[in-house]
This record gives C-alpha cells, structure tokens and sequence, in this order.
C-alpha cells in the first residue's frame, strides 16, 4: 500500500514583529499543536493561489503580498506531506478562526517553546536561525 503524499501551501505570516499560528482541533492529526496556517493544494492549482484560499477559508484574511520561504517533505507513519512555506508579509482583513480553532500571534523567541507538530519544526528552525527574515 503506498502512502499519499499531500501537498500542502504554508504560510509564515508576519506582522509588527510576530508571526500568526493557528492550533490544531484536538481530533485531527497532529492535535492540540501549533502551526503555520494553510492547506492542500488541489490538483492543477497554483501555489499561491491555494495559500491565498486556504488563509480566507482558515484565518479570515487575504494574502496580498508572499515570497517563497522554503519547501520540505516529511514523512509520518500514516502520511506524508510536502510543505510549500511562503512569507506572508501583507495581507488584508481581521484574522480569526474561521473554523473555531485558536489563534495567536508570537514573537520568534516565543516559537522554540510552543508544540508544534513534527512537520513544522523545520520551518521554526529556520526562522529562529535565520536573521534575514524581516518581520515587518
């Protein structure tokens, strides 16, 4: 039986020094962590079109301005993923759960500190490690 691999738009957004997290309904996969917002990429759609989807459906705003990040493929027991991360570093509309999930905004000290699920530690990696990034 081979195992799906779901292709995912992640998006890192960014705002007076904090990033945007999203926690995981309890029942899902990877539960009770935080992460980085965003969803599938169904079949044929571009990538930024599905992160900018994906943020309206979750969070309530609209992407104006991304830049790729960084891409990863990881792989749990039950499924893999790739992750196609882009900075979100302007966007429009007031974030909240749109699906009852929590939210919150963290400085990038705050981040090593928080469960994140397997998958997004390698995104957290990279900003704490990477001096580059403007938070805007």
């Amino acid at each position: 039986m081979s195992v799906k691999r779901v292709h995912v738009a992640v998006g890192v957004i960014i705002r007076n020094q904090q990033i945007l997290l999203a926690k995981r309904h309890g029942h899902l996969h990877q539960g009770g962590k935080w992460e980085f917002p965003g969803g599938k990429v169904e079949s044929g759609e571009k990538v930024t079109d599905a992160l900018v989807r994906e943020l309206q459906e979750e969070i309530g705003i609209t992407a104006i301005t991304t830049s790729p990040f960084m891409t990863l493929s990881y792989d749990y027991p039950e499924k893999q993923v790739y992750l196609d991360i882009h900075l979100v570093t302007e966007f429009t509309g007031t974030e909240c759960g749109a699906e009852g999930q929590e939210i919150g905004w963290f400085t990038v000290a705050q981040l090593v500190n928080l469960p994140f699920p397997d998958a997004n530690k390698p995104i957290v990696d990279r900003i704490t490690e990477n001096s580059t990034i403007t938070l805007a």
